[in-house]
C-alpha cells in the first residue's frame, strides 16, 4: 500500500519540482532576483536612444522618421525606439533603421521571421550571419536575410548591442540573460530592382558607419565601456 501510495505521489513532486525550476530559471533571466533596479537602467538606457541616436554619421544624413507601429512597439516590449530614414548622399541609397530598447526577454523573442510574416511577407532567403568590418576597426555580428511579398523584396540586417559590442548570439534569450537592457537594430533596405549583392553591399557600409557612431553617442569612448578596448564583435 505504502509503495503504491508513494508511486502515485511521484508525478505530481516531479511536476512541482519542474514548475518551480522553471520559476527559477525565468526569474533569472528576467533579472527578477537580482536586487537590481531594473526597470530604472531600462529607462536611463531608452532615454539615451532616443536622444542620442545619429542623424549623420560616414556618408549618411537622417531625412526622416518613419511611423511605429504602436502594437509592434507593444509586442517588442520597446521602452524606447527610433524608426529613421537616411540616403547616402553621394550614391543616393536609402536605408530606413528601427532600434528598441528593451529587456533580454522581449528584444530576443520579437525577430523578423515571426514579425514579417505576420506583416505579409514571406521568408525569401534564410537567416544567417555575417561579420561586418566597423570604420572604427572594429566588428559587428549581425544576421541577415530576405522578405518578399508581391512586387517586393526587403534586406535586412539586425543585430543586438550591448555594453558597446553587436552581437548575434545562438540562443538571445540565455547570452543576454543578465542585461538590464538591449538595444535591437534593424538596417533595412528595398532591394527589389537592385542587381545582386547590392544591397547587402549597401547595408554593410550603412552599419559600418553608424554603429562606432552610436557607441561612442550611447556607451561612450570604447576606453570607458565594460571591458576597455574590447572589440563590438567579441562576445567572449
Amino acid at each position: 500500500m505504502k509503495t503504491s501510495r508513494f508511486a502515485g505521489m511521484l508525478p505530481v513532486a516531479i511536476g512541482v519540482g519542474l514548475v518551480g525550476a522553471v520559476t527559477l530559471l525565468h526569474g533569472a533571466l528576467t533579472e527578477r532576483w537580482s536586487g537590481r533596479d531594473v526597470a530604472s537602467e531600462l529607462k536611463q538606457a531608452a532615454d539615451l536612444l532616443e536622444a542620442r541616436f545619429p542623424r549623420r554619421f560616414g556618408s549618411w544624413d537622417y531625412v526622416e522618421e518613419l511611423p511605429s507601429d504602436p502594437k509592434q512597439l507593444e509586442r517588442a516590449g520597446a521602452v524606447g525606439h527610433v524608426s529613421h530614414l537616411y540616403v547616402n548622399k553621394e550614391t543616393g541609397a536609402k536605408v530606413s533603421t528601427f532600434v528598441v530598447c528593451a529587456t533580454p526577454h522581449h528584444a530576443s523573442g520579437h525577430t523578423p521571421d515571426r514579425c514579417y510574416p505576420g506583416a505579409g511577407f514571406e521568408i525569401a532567403e534564410a537567416e544567417h550571419r555575417q561579420t561586418i568590418p566597423l570604420a572604427d576597426g572594429s566588428e559587428a555580428e549581425t544576421f541577415t536575410g530576405t522578405f518578399r511579398k508581391t512586387g517586393q523584396t526587403l534586406r535586412v540586417f539586425w543585430t543586438y548591442g550591448v555594453d558597446g559590442r553587436w552581437i548575434a548570439p545562438q540562443i538571445a534569450r540565455i547570452e543576454l540573460a543578465g542585461r538590464s537592457a538591449v538595444y535591437k537594430l534593424y538596417a533595412i533596405i528595398d532591394e527589389t530592382r537592385l542587381p545582386n549583392g547590392e544591397a547587402t553591399r549597401v547595408c554593410a557600409d550603412f552599419l559600418a558607419a553608424l554603429l562606432p557612431e552610436f557607441d561612442n553617442a550611447v556607451f561612450g569612448p570604447p576606453e570607458q565601456r565594460p571591458g576597455g578596448t574590447k572589440k563590438a564583435g567579441n562576445s567572449g
